[in-house]
């Protein structure tokens, strides 16, 4: 090839190269024949625990079909779904068209990203590889359930930070600043993917942090000590906090333990709204926010990079000014963000969905859980099949804190709040869902149902886990003097703190676990099929742990079946004005 062909060949977008096969519903790489090396960008250097690159030599770039050192290079396969060219002399059969997969990929903002698979063979690989030394992730130091699984509900924190990284970004955030939590939703999806549930937590939410063990760059332990009555923004950064320490924070908050945590910086809302083209947001007024650099007309307008960062942090131009103004501004962008993902301008188009996998993995920290782009992948595709009149935003329900002559943080409202957290932790939709769950909600019915053992045959070990202190030798106390349940007994406080009380058992303990929900008030939700835990008698026994909601013993506990009417809420597929 002449240099004038290379040049050519050297100046060609990788993703012009990607082509939707309509038979199969995934993108395929397409050489042209005058250009035999892949134009997929090639891995990047390794990555320093810093979330730099190493320094020293570049590696060259791999070449389709050539072995390279210290890696085996899996040769080209047959996809499913793609006809194999039939042998001489015999005719194929016509191809069998199917419903795109793509249009099943979710795109979430958080850094959520249904990536396609885009090929198969050597050049597939290699952009995979790619894509995974883009990725920077911290330890989750035990603060995470160790990851989602595809057959249980899903707890993911997002994360976004107002620590200054990158170019442009000097006229934003405090100079100097570790950065803290500016930004938290933490995002709940159904276990039947029906619905899913954004709430946002407050920077000015004054919580108790608690001690959070952390990893250090050189790999040792060390324990930040906890702050009570504190901005809950100060869970990051501040005295060497890492998200971890965020996740910790938030599970003591609410009684939900995140599955796994992504943090964004101000240069990810820039990239992910370019990488789609822009996003459609709609103003009731002229907004001119000095503060936030954000200066757009009443009505509709189309927004990206500097102006999408600054629509997001801008608040004394919106609601009353205040922080919880600027929660519902982000998350009606957040909305119309989603909406952009999910179209088929999007969904179909190789070039952004490239951009949005380049854009996603450059962006993002992620926890040790989830550090690969496979992983980033099925958890995107367990997203994909969510509709978007199911994904409800709401906040934390808070009030004007009274310590306060001119409030300028906010407390939990304790008569809103725990039924929120209740109603998340125990995966019930706020919006209705015209697929309800009627065999599940059939299996916890039927949990209650059926025979009960006598009082004396019922054996149970009994932990605090949230509830006021004393509550479980007061159960005790209560159980075996009124109740019968002679073979009872307390066993301290529980591992972690939960928002409701459950009552765990193994199959043969059905009917005990029947008989003391009838005497505590138990719902058929609060049992727990599960395993058998051994008493101080060596003997088989079940598990109840007090959570935040057990208010004494004798009191019946019953679960909330749907959100209360008066919480702000909102749907992503609704198309809402800011004022």
């Amino acid at each position: 090839m002449d240099a004038q062909g290379r040049g050519r060949a050297e100046n060609i977008d990788p993703a012009d190269q990607w082509v939707l096969n309509p038979n199969t519903g995934e993108y395929e790489l397409r050489l042209s024949p005058s250009a035999p090396q892949s134009t997929i960008p090639s891995p990047r250097r390794p990555r320093t625990p810093g979330g730099g690159a190493a320094r020293g030599r570049t590696a060259a770039p791999e070449r389709p079909g050539r072995a390279v050192p210290g890696r085996e290079v899996p040769p080209p396969r047959r996809r499913r779904g793609v006809p194999q060219e039939p042998p001489p002399g015999r005719r194929g059969r016509r191809p069998v068209k199917q419903k795109a997969k793509a249009k099943k990929a979710l795109l979430w903002t958080g850094g959520v990203m249904a990536f396609v698979v885009l090929a198969v063979g050597t050049a597939g690989y290699l952009y995979l590889e790619h894509l995974n030394d883009n990725i920077t992730s911290v330890s989750d130091d035990g603060a995470s359930t160790g990851g989602f699984s595809k057959d249980k509900a899903i707890n993911i924190l997002l994360i976004g930070t107002d620590k200054r990284t990158g170019a442009g970004n000097e006229g934003y955030g405090d100079k100097g600043s570790a950065g803290h939590a500016d930004t938290t939703i933490l995002l709940h999806v159904s276990k039947d993917r029906s619905n899913a549930t954004a709430l946002s937590i407050p920077r000015d939410l004054i919580v108790d942090i608690p001690d959070c063990p952390t990893t250090q760059e050189d790999g040792s332990q060390k324990v930040i000590a906890g702050s009570q009555g504190v901005r809950f923004n100060t869970s990051l950064g501040q005295g060497g906090r890492t998200p971890s320490c965020t996740a910790r924070t938030v599970t003591e908050l609410t009684g939900i333990k995140p599955d796994n945590f992504m943090v964004a910086d101000f240069n990810a809302v820039k990239t992910l709204t370019s990488a789609v083209g822009g996003v459609e947001v709609c103003l009731a007024k002229d907004i001119d926010d000095p503060d936030s650099h954000l200066k757009l007309s009443k009505g509709t307008h189309t927004i990206e990079g500097e102006t999408a960062l600054a629509y997001v942090r801008t608040r004394h131009s919106v609601g009353f000014g205040g922080d919880l103004s600027r929660i519902e501004l982000q998350q009606q962008f957040l909305s119309a963000l989603m909406r952009k993902l999910k179209s088929n301008d999007t969904l179909t188009s190789p070039s952004k969905m490239i951009k949005l996998a380049e854009a996603g993995t450059e962006a993002l920290t992620v926890d040790s859980q989830l550090d690969s782009i496979n992983k980033l992948k099925d958890l995107g595709l367990e997203l994909g099949k969510l509709n978007t009149k199911n994904l409800t935003f709401t906040t934390v329900p808070v009030k004007d804190n009274p310590a306060e002559k001119v409030p300028t943080t906010v407390v939990l409202d304790e008569s809103k709040a725990p039924q929120v957290f209740d109603l998340i932790q125990n995966d019930v939709s706020f919006t209705e869902v015209k697929k309800q769950k009627k065999k599940e909600k059939a299996a916890v019915a039927a949990r209650l149902k059926g025979t009960k053992a006598p009082a004396s045959e019922v054996r149970v070990r009994i932990l605090n886990g949230g509830a006021v202190s004393g509550s479980a030798s007061a159960t005790l106390t209560w159980l075996q003097n009124e109740q019968g349940v002679t073979r009872s007994e307390n066993a301290g406080n529980a591992p972690e703190n939960l928002s409701r009380t459950t009552l765990e058992y193994a199959p043969d303990q059905a009917d005990q676990a029947r008989r003391l929900a009838d005497i505590m008030g138990l719902s058929g939700s609060a049992l727990k099929p599960g395993k058998s835990v051994t008493n101080s008698q060596g003997l088989p026994a079940m598990t109840l742990t007090l959570g935040k909601d057990f208010k004494g013993a004798g009191v019946p506990l019953t679960g909330a079946t749907k959100a209360p009417d008066d919480i702000q809420k909102s749907t992503a597929d609704k198309v809402e004005c800011a004022k």
